[in-house]
């Protein structure tokens, strides 16, 4: 059976499941902001450098350390901030697949979950 349909704070009716345009939008609006005053990926220190340190990272490190499928991301387990020291510590480095990075991880950090160490369980 059909979950019956909510009402938005605007006052639209949206089906059960699904976010309401003012929602999207607002949250849209909210992105632009945010990636207007970040620096660029470059500035943050993701350069050619780093692009070699992480591809030989990916091939001794293949899999998620989180839920062991293939990885495709170097994660700073703690987040370097701008910290030269820490963003190239190979030891603050945890291989993540993409939906690990960005989800599971990123909520995490949203929630000011940094622990001392590796996601691993």
């Amino acid at each position: 059976m059909p979950r019956p349909p909510h009402i938005c704070a605007c006052g639209r009716l949206v089906p059960h499941g699904e976010r309401c345009t003012c929602q999207k939008d607002a949250d849209r609006a909210r992105k632009r902001r945010h990636d207007a005053r970040r620096p660029s990926a470059r500035e943050r220190g993701y350069t050619s450098d780093w692009e070699k340190e992480r591809a030989a990272f990916l091939i001794c490190h293949p899999c998620c350390a989180m839920c062991g499928a293939v990885a495709s991301v170097v994660d700073h387990i703690t987040p370097h901030r701008g910290n030269k020291a820490l963003f190239w510590d190979r030891y603050n480095w945890q291989a993540l697949c993409k939906p690990c990075h960005d989800r599971v991880k990123q909520r995490q950090e949203r929630a000011g979950d940094e622990r001392d160490g590796s996601l691993l369980a």
